[in-house]
């Protein structure tokens, strides 16, 4: 039985919500000013968090807003918190303000209420947003601004030159594999990029990739999943360590590929290995491919948290990500390689010539070269495969 008074407040708009009109900008810079932002976002790696870093120095210089960067390892954990916050009627006042969110994660918040919003097509900057697909649905979840995009990614694989060649298919790789097995791994699933690895091979190895937009029924998912597990079950052998052992992140697989443990690594970003051999984590032989099919894009997003203590704060660092300097810098390969979200044709000259003028990197290819992103799987059918892979692979230490 729901208590009346959960029950209440469960109908009632949050504390944030009834303060905040993130439509009226100038009181929001104005309540900004002074408050400390938690943003919960992954910490796997040394140039992301350094660039987050580097956010929070220009927020605070232009808008008086101190940016404390909560280091994840996986953003279940955040969600867990602000359900968490929900369950004991915390409804202001909560720990979390911002969330680097994708995904399953994003789906679930938002089908329990917890996001504050929608906010993000009232953000400044939204207007230099390329509006479409990739900004409007998120795993096939449809975002309605409740999360503000900041980068634009597409699964390519990196590759040695000086070792192999570009393969055409995931079927091509599990053949490159057996020729030369244990030069090729992916991270242990539940990472993110593990997870991506399997989702790429669901999509094009699945015998109806319709069946991936909607959520997974029992039978649905027998026979999407089927060629899947008969593909790992020729690939794993094969893999790094006999797939005994996998890379827990994605920055340890680049390390096995430094190391010249490995020729091939998949990213999901197109910029990754032009970055890694600029910041000197790659040999400059490494270079990128994608599948002839065609390969899964996405976007990351931002979300506030419904109970935010700084939802105002929050919505500033949002509309900073979302500026043709912050943007730019992400899209450098000397710092990230993320790409754009903005339309190169709604800048203003000088902005969208400081874009036309950057350097991508010797191993980047060309946005004609990446082709148009597949689209992601409905979300509950990544949350099956990986508690499947978990309980065929996940042993594996």
């Amino acid at each position: 039985m729901i208590r009346p008074l959960a029950l209440a407040a469960a109908l009632l708009p949050t504390l944030a919500q009834a303060q905040t009109d993130p439509a009226d900008w100038d009181a929001v810079l104005e309540a900004a000013r002074g408050q400390t932002v938690y943003w919960n976002a992954w910490g796997g790696s040394t140039t992301t968090n350094d660039f987050i870093a580097w956010v929070g120095a220009r927020v605070a210089e232009d808008h008086g807003v101190i940016l404390e960067h909560v280091k994840l390892t996986d953003t279940a954990d955040a969600v867990t918190r602000v359900l968490s916050e929900r369950q004991a009627g915390q409804d202001s006042g909560g720990a979390i303000d911002l969330i680097w969110i994708n995904g399953a994660n994003f789906a679930a918040m938002k089908q329990a209420d917890l996001l504050f919003g929608p906010f993000a097509e009232d953000l400044p900057n939204w207007v230099h947003v390329a509006d479409g697909p990739a900004v409007r649905t998120d795993f096939t979840v449809p975002t309605e601004g409740y999360e503000s995009p900041w980068a634009l990614a597409q699964v390519v694989f990196m590759y040695d030159s000086a070792d192999m060649a570009p393969q055409p298919s995931m079927a091509a790789i599990a053949d490159w594999a057996a020729q030369n097995p244990g030069r090729f791994t992916y991270p242990q699933p539940p990472d993110f990029l593990g997870l991506t690895f399997l989702k790429q091979a669901l999509v094009e190895l699945t015998p109806d990739p319709a069946l991936l937009a909607q959520a997974p029924t029992d039978a649905s998912y027998e026979v999407a999943t089927a060629p899947l597990w008969d593909y790992l079950e020729d690939l794993t052998p094969n893999l790094w360590r006999q797939g005994r052992a996998y890379p827990a992140t994605g920055p340890a697989q680049l390390q096995l590929i430094a190391d010249q443990e490995i020729d091939l690594a998949i990213s999901f970003s197109p910029g990754e290995a032009s970055a890694a051999i600029a910041n000197g984590q790659l040999p400059d032989t490494v270079r990128t491919f994608v599948l002839a099919g065609g390969t899964i894009g996405n976007a990351s997003f931002v979300a506030i948290p419904y109970n935010a203590s700084a939802p105002e704060g929050a919505m500033v660092v949002a509309n900073f990500l979302l500026s043709p300097e912050a943007q730019l810098r992400a899209q450098d390969p000397a710092v990230l390689g993320y790409g754009t979200v903005l339309d190169m044709t709604k800048l203003p000259e000088d902005d969208a010539a400081g874009f036309a003028a950057l350097d991508l990197g010797i191993a980047t290819l060309p946005p004609e070269a990446l082709g148009t992103p597949l689209p992601e799987p409905h979300p509950e059918w990544m949350t099956r495969i990986a508690e499947d892979w978990a309980s065929r692979y996940g042993t594996a230490q």
